[in-house]
């Protein structure tokens, strides 16, 4: 006679510890390790934030390039700020007038010396 093994069934608490082995290997491998899912979430949101500040940057480098030329060739732009900034008047035919706001007075009386 040959004997042949019967496959038991195995018992509802080795079935649930199987499961859970499962779902935990299968968490550690999405999430475990050095770069898990949402290390690379978060590293993908900030890779869209240094490419929005490069682009801005980039913009604002290109202004300053074409204010620059433009400072150094136009004489519309070079009058304006010689006119804005130190105040300064074309020729004889101009007059500067500058207003300044009156001296604040102490409060205190002052002493006249005898």
């Amino acid at each position: 006679m040959s004997r042949r093994r019967e496959s038991r069934p195995r018992s509802l608490g080795a079935r649930i510890a199987i499961a859970i082995a499962a779902l935990l290997a299968i968490i550690y491998a999405v999430q475990g390790g050095e770069w898990g899912t949402t290390d690379l979430l978060r590293q993908r949101g900030r890779l869209s934030k240094v490419r929005h500040d490069v682009d801005s940057l980039a913009r604002e480098v290109d202004s300053l390039r074409r204010y620059r030329k433009a400072l150094a060739t136009d004489p519309a732009l070079q009058e304006r700020i010689a006119r804005e900034e130190f105040g300064m008047v074309r020729g004889n035919k101009e007059l500067l007038y500058r207003f300044t706001e009156p001296a604040v007075r102490d409060s205190a009386p002052r002493r006249r010396p005898k």
